[in-house]
């Protein structure tokens, strides 16, 4: 596997610039996971680094080695999309194996590889059958088992589990991060679900309006976030957000009184805060208590079984 370089990374569509400067070190072997609203970029990221885009500015090094300008198949790279563009026709065997018989592999390597991945997949009973025949994990883990056999340097995935239900993107999170495992392989994954990243993921790219607010592990990001951005992006439910001024800054931290009533002692690091100063307060859900001298009016209450969220 390789380790993969992004320095100065700029696109622009003619005026309209989508992504700024992005500078990333992602390690060898490392599950790395962009993440953000849509229209944020990361798609578009994913498909330079891949070579389906060229960049604006900027250089792109896997391995060390620079590929700004090597067109996708001189890349070592394998990337699975949403879609999972298999060919309705050929069998399982055959549309995993399709790219090394493009190669012209011999038919004992290309029977090799294909035997392999269908295991990894525990696909090895389907590969008689037809896509039609399968479930959507299923076609999904081929389509998975097609990048395998290439044994690339890099495996980008673009939103892969989309397609799919609640449950079965459940199941599938798992069995990526075993096959991450398994393959011992450097992976950029795309994704809008920040479950999908905060689970998945090594570190997080966390990208808005084509700008990196924060690279970092999933816990970092939760609980040291970087800009508002993050704070209200990571986290499900998402971060409380309420207007206060300061009143008192002390060794216990910054005393606020809260615009919508109530008053709270904050225990941080006072920085350069200052009594009068007018501030945001972001206050997980799990950390709030009723009934702890905020005033709030109650409008939904969502029962989810193990918790309720008001």
């Amino acid at each position: 596997m390789a380790t993969l370089d992004l320095e100065n990374i700029s696109k622009s569509f003619g005026e309209a610039k989508v992504l700024h400067d992005i500078d990333l070190a992602i390690r060898d072997k490392e599950f790395v996971v962009f993440v953000g609203p849509s229209g944020c970029g990361k798609s578009t990221l994913l498909r330079i680094i891949a070579g389906l885009e060229e960049t604006t500015e900027g250089k792109i090094l896997i391995g060390g080695d620079d590929v700004s300008s090597a067109p996708p198949v001189e890349r070592g790279i394998s990337m699975v999309f949403q879609s999972y563009a298999l060919y309705p026709h050929l069998s399982v065997y055959e549309n995993i194996a399709f790219p090394l018989r493009v190669q012209k592999m011999s038919s004992a390597e290309l029977d090799k590889r294909v035997q392999k991945a269908a295991d990894i997949l525990q696909l090895t009973d389907k590969l008689k059958l037809k896509p039609g025949q399968l479930s959507g994990g299923q076609r999904q883990r081929v389509a998975i088992g097609r990048s395998i056999v290439r044994e690339p340097r890099v495996f980008l995935f673009d939103e892969p589990l989309s397609n799919l239900d609640a449950a079965l993107r459940g199941d599938m999170r798992v069995e990526l991060s075993q096959l991450h495992r398994d393959l011992d392989a450097t992976m950029v994954y795309v994704t809008h679900d920040q479950v999908e990243a905060m689970t998945m993921a090594d570190r997080i790219v966390v990208l808005n309006a084509g700008r990196v607010e924060q690279f970092g592990s999933p816990m970092e990001l939760y609980h040291h976030p970087a800009t508002k951005f993050v704070a209200g992006f990571i986290g499900q439910p998402n971060m409380n957000f309420m207007a206060a001024t300061i009143t008192k800054v002390d060794a216990d931290g910054i005393s606020v009184d809260l615009a919508a009533g109530g008053a709270l002692t904050i225990p941080v690091e006072p920085g350069s805060a200052q009594v009068g100063d007018k501030v945001e307060v972001g206050i997980r859900p799990e950390d709030v208590t009723i009934g702890d001298g905020i005033g709030l009016n109650v409008r939904v209450l969502e029962r989810l079984g193990g918790v309720t969220i008001a």
